[in-house]
């Protein structure tokens, strides 16, 4: 079996002309041909799986694509641009990788039984890859679709004449409801059920001219595949949002609470400290495990709204169209979601006002705890300095009686050594003069240390 493979190569740009390029130029450059649409011969098969790769590594990819006929050579490097197409010999199968899932597309003849006359007809009987290789890809299915397109004679633009056009196609999906749009102002028709088969696949069913070209037909594929896609992938935001919901309104509830108790001036600051950080931890956790998720499902919703723009659909009698039918049942879910982002980043805030508010109530207390203590300080070193004048009095009597004594003791000694002087009289006229001495001495000191006195 004659196969190739496909993957973007950046091409080599002559030196020498321009400065040296960024080492980015190349890649972001060739970032607008990293995904190329398929050029697809009608009537066609096109056999779409995406999967979660969550966990899942390249090289694991590459292993599974490995077991594809004449691929036993294929290698990791070969898949490093995150796109990849292998053609065989009756079949074509794409490779892409995107950040959350990855996606396979295998575009092959479709069955002669399954053309615009059958009904509910089988697609999967004359699967081209090896049996059991589509259900051991690595991940886990979040889409599966059956695209089959074929060639059909567009009515004329009446309401009698589509519905003659719009019977056979009901058939086809066994007679259930359907939606319908004719794509690109009218150059093809595209009809779904939306329903998932006891096999797991989504179908579509384009009808084109027999004049629609390939690269026309493959533009028209990728759009509705990735519509898909990226419905059910913003879609992935719901269940979370829905789970949220009640710890995002237990939380709020605390929250009122704790502010109610903001206006007790008995309420104890410690306990609801531990209550608000509490809080605000499961709010910050909250943030934390959800943010990517809304984040991501605003983005699949603007990646939804896009592609449904690209269709340029047109209204077939009877039905409805597949923007309106999506976007009827996306918008609420969307809405939700959406509302629980909100709240998410409301509460965060509020906590962070009440953090705020309690900041602020806890150090209006600690200044007036410290007033206090200032005054408690004031009154005790007043104090001090009273005891401190008392005891300095007292000082200068004991010193000038030491003195005194001395002086004494040098009189006696004195008259003993035959001097004239009375002794007791001395001491008793010296005691003044001692007593100022003392005292300006002591105020010198005060004065030299820089102390009050």
């Amino acid at each position: 079996m004659n196969d190739s493979t496909e993957t973007s190569v950046a091409p080599a740009l002559p030196r020498g002309l321009l400065p040296a390029d960024d080492a980015l130029r190349a890649e972001l450059h060739n970032e607008v041909h990293a995904r190329p649409s398929a050029r697809i011969r009608l009537p066609a098969l096109v056999v779409y799986v995406a999967v979660l790769n969550e966990g899942v590594s390249r090289e694991q990819e590459c292993e599974h694509l490995r077991r594809l006929p004449g691929q036993q050579g294929l290698s990791p490097d070969q898949m490093q641009g995150n796109f990849l197409r292998l053609r065989f010999e009756e079949h074509t199968l794409k490779w892409e990788r995107h950040t959350e899932f990855t996606r396979y597309s295998i575009v092959q003849a479709l069955p002669a039984e399954a053309g615009l006359g059958a009904s509910d007809p089988h697609l999967l009987e004359a699967l081209a890859t090896p049996p059991g290789w589509l259900r051991d890809i690595p991940g886990r299915t979040i889409a599966a679709i059956q695209l089959v397109m074929l060639h059909a004679e567009l009515p004329e633009q009446t309401p009698q004449a589509q519905a003659r056009l719009m019977e056979p196609a009901q058939r086809w999906f066994g007679h259930r409801t359907v939606v319908a749009s004719q794509l690109g102002g009218g150059h093809s028709w595209a009809v779904t059920d939306f329903h998932l088969q006891p096999s797991g696949f989504e179908r579509v069913l384009v009808i084109a001219p027999p004049d629609v070209s390939e690269t026309r037909a493959g533009r028209i594929s990728q759009r509705l595949l990735e519509l898909e896609t990226y419905r059910l992938m913003a879609l992935r935001g719901l269940p979370v949002a829905k789970a949220l919901g009640p710890t995002l309104t237990q939380a709020e509830a605390q929250l009122a609470s704790i502010t109610a108790q903001l206006e007790n001036k008995s309420a104890s600051e410690q306990a609801l400290l531990d209550q608000l950080v509490s809080l605000a931890a499961r709010v910050e956790r909250a943030t934390a495990e959800n943010t990517y998720r809304f984040a991501a499902t605003r983005a699949y919703d603007a990646l939804v709204t896009q592609r449904i723009a690209e269709l340029r659909e047109r209204p077939i009698p009877g039905t409805q169209t597949i923007g309106e039918f999506m976007q009827r049942r996306l918008s609420p879910a969307m809405a939700t979601v959406a509302a629980s982002a909100q709240r998410l980043t409301s509460l965060s805030e509020r906590v962070s006002r009440t953090s705020a508010l309690l900041r602020t109530r806890v150090d209006i207390v600690t200044e007036a705890q410290n007033q206090q203590l200032l005054e408690k300080l004031t009154r005790g070193q007043a104090m001090q300095l009273h005891l401190q004048t008392t005891v300095e009095g007292l000082s200068i009597a004991a010193i000038s009686y030491y003195v005194i004594s001395l002086l004494l003791y040098l009189a006696k000694g004195a008259k003993a050594a035959g001097l004239p002087i009375q002794p007791e009289i001395a001491a008793g006229a010296l005691i003044p003069l001692v007593l100022w001495a003392v005292w300006r001495t002591t105020r010198r000191i005060h004065a030299r240390l820089g102390a009050p006195h």
